[in-house]
């Protein structure tokens, strides 16, 4: 005897070998044995063989009208062979009923399963919604279809064009335009990023990346609404001093200026002056919110999407000619030791005497210069506006303050590794840069140039900040002021800089506590901890009563947790950029071998290089025995632009001792090799195509 039971959902036979009360147990044609309840058993049989009934029922199955077995189905709850027997004849056969029983069980939307064996037939609204649905799924199907079958012809879809970036990177893997990107990815086994260009849905690199940032960033794009900047009311003293400010040509949120004061008198004070859009902006107002939006000014060569409108910052910047409202940190050190001997916070009115621009000066205020009085320059070399007897202590003072970290970290600070500046030209010749407004096209020729770390003028200036922060970060806690504190346990591997409400050690600066305060013209966090830096001014030991964030706010947690993912984000994507500019400046020189230095290593992968002379980290091909340190000649690969990705073939080891411009530290805070090292990722899965089709990068 045979038997057709359901196990698991799924129809299937077998020779009946024992049976009891409640079970049976029954031999598949695989030789299988099961053991099956009784209720699972749906028909008994004799003949024909399962094989042959099966195939059998299947065939006639597909000529059952579901309309028409509706029609007869009883109104109440049925067993299959009833309605095979209402459908066929009273006397339906064996195939009939499995017949029937295969169709019921295929038509959920006409019948609806009651139990085993057992169906009631569904309302005639449920099933005009139900076919409707089948209907819309059909066409959705065939318009995936055709999607794909374009795709793969080297043609987009408009639909497809519009979710570009959607599918890419923050895929709805239900919607059709997905799908007919991983069909047609399938179907010609190219990699989905590849297919899309081919495709001609990406024809600009440069678009490609800036569309990408503002869809994960900018959805509603950057422009900012129409908001007037508040005045500052406070009546603020007039500072006697004379501040300048030291920026890049290109820096328009002027936050910072120093002063100094009493050269000679066997005192120095020094005035570190930040901008003070905290005297007029308050927490929730409207310019607060696009503020607490973007969180930070976004940097990528030749642009920059800024954290407020520009109105707002040009109303608060560091100007020259103006008595800018700033909050003033004043540090008096002992002009033979620089021991310090007193520090004051004041909320007053700064004359900038002139803005200072690093390019135009670094070659000029040299440490040469600074040490030699008698030093000249090549006749007609205009020197800096800021007297060089000032600059010659800040130079002096910048020293003093980072050998003292360096005795607090244990190890000495090396800016071996330059900074490069980049400059975009377009082809008439007018430099693309933050202060023309006009976004760079890609197509605009690059210079980059290099600009050393701890060069002069660059020293005195993060020394002064550093000290601002560090001095104001303890203060703030001295005070029971909560602020945003950026700390750093210790200098071992893997611990790495985190952001907190509380005032811990700084390692990697060689600070007790270090709360960024100087730019809150660029940055939320700083703008946050001006205002706290206020109320501290203004009212002392009882500023925790007056400030705006209270001790164990949820909203510096907050803020705290958005600003961290934002800040990445923002890094992450000016170093995509300064990627995508560095290939195009290796295409536009037509360079196809460069010097490198391997930086790291690792078992079964090949090494990291740094480029000597360009901003750019590649992986070494052909010599994965290279070790740190090695100094190589690499032949390039191919750029690929939209990825970013490009090797080097390895073609001769130059020096194998770690040389000068090797770091032998740690890197500077912030800084990650890896957000310039790699190809993209994108998020289309093809995990269930074959392994030849999966390349997403």
């Amino acid at each position: 005897m045979y038997a057709l039971f359901e196990e698991a959902g799924k129809f299937q036979t077998g020779r009946v070998l024992s049976e009891a009360e409640s079970s049976a147990q029954i031999e598949l044609e695989s030789g299988k044995r099961v053991k099956v309840k009784a209720a699972q058993l749906l028909l008994k049989f004799d003949k024909p063989s399962p094989a042959e009934l099966m195939r059998e029922a299947l065939a006639l199955s597909a000529t059952i009208e579901l309309d028409l077995a509706w029609e007869f189905a009883p109104e109440d709850e049925f067993g299959f062979a009833d309605l095979a027997r209402e459908y066929f004849s009273a006397q339906a056969t064996l195939t009939e009923q499995t017949a029937a029983l295969l169709r019921l069980f295929e038509a959920p939307h006409y019948f609806r399963r009651a139990g085993k064996g057992r169906f009631k037939k569904a309302s005639a609204e449920v099933i005009q919604q139900a076919l409707a649905a089948i209907e819309k799924k059909k066409q959705i199907q065939e318009q995936i279809n055709s999607w794909a079958q374009a795709l793969t012809q080297g043609q987009c879809p408009e639909p497809v064009q519009a979710q570009l970036y959607k599918i890419l990177f923050k895929p709805d893997k239900n919607a059709p335009e997905y799908k007919a990107v991983v069909d047609a990815a399938r179907a010609t086994q190219t990699a989905p990023l590849a297919l899309l260009q081919q495709a001609g849905a990406i024809t600009s690199a440069y678009q490609f990346h800036w569309q990408r940032f503002l869809f994960d960033n900018f959805p509603k794009g950057t422009g900012f609404p129409a908001v007037q900047a508040p005045v500052i009311a406070d009546e603020l003293p007039l500072a006697p001093v004379q501040a300048y400010s030291i920026d890049d040509s290109q820096t328009t949120e002027i936050d910072d200026a120093l002063s100094v004061q009493g050269l000679g008198t066997g005192q120095v004070t020094l005035g570190i002056h930040i901008a003070a859009p905290g005297l007029a902006l308050k927490p929730g107002d409207a310019i607060d919110q696009l503020g607490r939006q973007r969180l930070s000014t976004v940097y990528m060569p030749g642009y920059k999407v800024t954290m407020l409108p520009d109105a707002v910052v040009q109303t608060y910047t560091l100007q020259e000619g103006r008595d800018c409202p700033a909050v003033s940190l004043y540090v008096t050190f002992d002009e033979t030791t620089l021991g310090i001997q007193h520090t004051a916070t004041r909320v007053e009115r700064v004359p900038i005497a002139a803005n200072l621009r690093h390019d135009q000066l670094d070659a000029i205020v040299t440490e040469a210069w600074l040490n030699d009085a008698n030093f000249r320059h090549a006749e007609g070399t205009q020197e800096p506006a800021m007297p060089r007897v000032q600059l010659a202590f800040l130079f002096r003072l910048a020293q003093h303050l980072k050998a003292q970290r360096e005795v607090v970290r244990g190890k000495p600070e090396n800016f071996n590794r330059p900074d490069y500046n980049f400059r975009l030209v377009s082809g008439a010749d007018a430099t693309q840069d933050p202060k023309s407004g006009l976004a760079p096209t890609g197509h605009e020729q690059v210079q980059i140039s290099v600009r050393q770390r701890g060069a002069p003028l660059d020293l005195m200036v993060a020394e002064a900040m550093i000290l601002a922060n560090s001095t104001w970060g303890n203060w703030m806690n001295e005070l029971g002021v909560p602020g945003i504190y950026r700390s750093q346990a210790s200098l071992l591997p893997g611990v790495k800089v985190r952001m907190g409400t509380k005032a811990l050690p700084h390692a990697g600066i060689g600070v007790p506590s270090y709360a960024w305060s100087t730019s809150p013209l660029r940055r939320y966090t700083d703008l946050v901890n001006q205002w706290q830096i206020i109320a501290c001014a203004k009212h002392g030991n009882t500023a925790a009563l007056a400030a705006p964030f209270k001790p164990k706010d949820a909203e510096l947690f907050s803020i705290i947790s958005a600003f961290d993912g934002a800040y990445s984000a923002y890094n992450g994507y000016q170093a995509g950029m300064e990627r995508f500019w560095t290939l195009q400046y290796l295409k536009q020189h037509q360079i196809t071998e460069l010097t490198a230095t391997v930086f790291k290593t690792f078992p079964g992968q090949p090494p990291m290089a740094r480029a000597d002379t360009l901003p750019l980290v590649l992986p070494v091909l052909g010599n994965s025995e290279l070790q740190r340190g090695a100094r190589v000649q690499l032949r390039l690969g191919a750029i690929d632009d939209i990825t970013l990705d490009i090797s080097g073939q390895f073609m001769a080891l130059l020096d194998a001792d770690q040389p000068h411009g090797t770091d032998s530290a740690e890197p500077a805070e912030d800084e990650d090799d890896s957000a310039t090292a790699g190809p993209i990722a994108i998020a289309v899965d093809m995990d269930d195509a074959p392994a030849a089709e999966v390349n997403p990068a």
